[in-house]
């Protein structure tokens, strides 16, 4: 089967190169120029684990190849994915889709033969039929359909994710289209759901499945305010809640808030289509104004850590990606606490395992970024562990209490115990638990 990929960013060549791990014949094309080169030479543009060596072997059997041209492969496609980005738009957290659609443009002109145009990019309701609408204006005697197949890949997870999917989701309005995709899953088709459904409801799953795991993330970090308040730690009342298997465990571990490609972006994206139609949408609204409280409640705990005396204090920020596993720094918490931080004065240090290279194009230049854990922690006043990388999961913490002014600790993620910490020396803060509050 041949497939074009269009869009070689995050969702576009992980899922190209398993589709060509599958067996599929799998163009990726994009438009620059210089990232073909780039990965044509085997330079891949993210860091996710496992994707280089995949790439290369994939590329090595010809399975995988990358181009810039549409004319040389969309005649020969059986189906064509469109996983272009869907940034937020300026303002109002309407999704830009003008690459979704000048993709569309730009394919419809070079299709030959029956042809299933998929959506793979995150979109909002009716764009499937908008791109139905683009196509046939441009060109009439195209046989075609078009299809929704959002992915839900986790970024540090995503070729397990792929392979080994929790559903596959299938928006179609025709059986021609329905049948092809069904033929280029097979592979999953023994062990996992496929939700076969409208366009509609494919579209606004994607959305929703995010909507839903976000409200997770801002309800147990609203209750960790709580926590700090009444004196109860916030992890055992996650715990008891967890384990009702009708809530469950996932997504209820508190943090500085939640960030990343998806959550943020879809959020206020379900959030504009649900006010555009005037219908109620409290929820989705709570969950992006608590999870940009948290963000700022952060600063304001390192700042109360330092009694209030941030100015000239050297901090130590252990993390700066959105989550562990990933080189991404899309609405990544730090982004909205590091400017604080050097606002009030405070000489920021910084280390992160991938991060460093998309840190230094978003975050001040004041940023001193430091390739080694130690040299980060050298003479701080305070650490602020940020990020809940591997590496800082397992640290000799009387080793790096000796490396410092002062043994302020400020931990983000709640994963020390607390009279560890306080043994090696640390006044340790944590997110709705006290300081007294130990593991068990």
């Amino acid at each position: 089967m041949n497939v074009v990929m269009i869009g070689t960013g995050y969702v576009g060549l992980v899922s190209g190169t398993c589709l060509a791990e599958f067996g599929a014949h799998v163009s990726c094309l994009d438009i620059d120029r210089d990232k073909i080169a780039a990965l044509r030479r085997g330079e891949i543009p993210i860091y996710e684990p496992g994707l280089a060596e995949l790439v290369e072997k994939n590329t090595a059997s010809g399975r995988l190849v990358f181009t810039e041209s549409y004319e040389s492969v969309v005649g020969n496609a059986d189906l064509v994915f469109i996983a272009v980005g869907t940034p937020t738009g300026d303002g109002n957290g309407q999704a830009d889709l003008s690459y979704v659609y000048q993709a569309a443009r730009d394919l419809a002109p070079y299709l030959s033969g029956y042809t299933v145009i998929v959506d793979k990019s995150t979109v909002p309701v009716g764009t499937a039929r908008e791109i139905r609408r683009l196509v046939s204006e441009l060109n009439p005697q195209a046989d075609f359909d078009v299809a929704s197949n959002p992915e839900f890949l986790r970024e540090g997870a995503a070729i397990f994710d792929f392979m080994q999917p929790d559903r596959v989701v299938l928006g179609v309005d025709s059986g021609r289209a329905a049948e092809l995709l069904q033929e280029l899953y097979r592979p999953h088709m023994l062990a996992t759901p496929i939700v076969v459904t409208d366009l509609e409801s494919a579209e606004l799953i994607k959305y929703a499945a995010n909507a839903f795991l976000a409200a997770k993330i801002s309800f147990i970090n609203e209750i960790s305010m709580l926590c700090e308040a009444v004196g109860a730690d916030v992890q055992a009342v996650a715990r008891g809640m967890g384990l009702d298997e009708r809530i469950g465990q996932k997504f209820l571990q508190t943090g500085p808030g939640f960030g990343g490609s998806c959550f943020p972006k879809d959020t206020r994206a379900l959030l504009h289509e649900q006010e555009k139609r005037g219908l109620p949408a409290g929820i989705v609204r709570a969950v992006v104004e608590i999870n940009e409280i948290q963000k700022t409640r952060m600063a304001d705990k390192i700042g109360q850590a330092l009694g209030g005396e941030i100015s000239g204090r050297r901090i130590a920020v252990l993390g700066l990606t959105f989550k562990p596993g990933t080189d991404d720094m899309r609405d990544a918490p730090s982004l909205t606490i590091l400017p604080q931080l050097l606002e009030a004065g405070a000489e920021v240090h910084a280390h992160d395992p991938k991060g460093i290279s998309e840190a230094r194009k978003l975050l001040p230049g004041e940023i001193v970024y430091h390739d080694t854990i130690q040299d980060c922690l050298t003479d701080a006043d305070a650490i602020v562990l940020m990020t809940e990388w591997h590496e800082y999961r397992d640290l000799d913490f009387r080793k790096i209490r000796a490396l410092c002014r002062s043994g302020i600790f400020i931990d983000l993620r709640n994963i020390y115990d607390p009279a560890r910490m306080k043994e090696a020396g640390f006044e340790y803060y944590c997110i709705g638990r006290q300081a007294s509050h130990s593991e068990h």
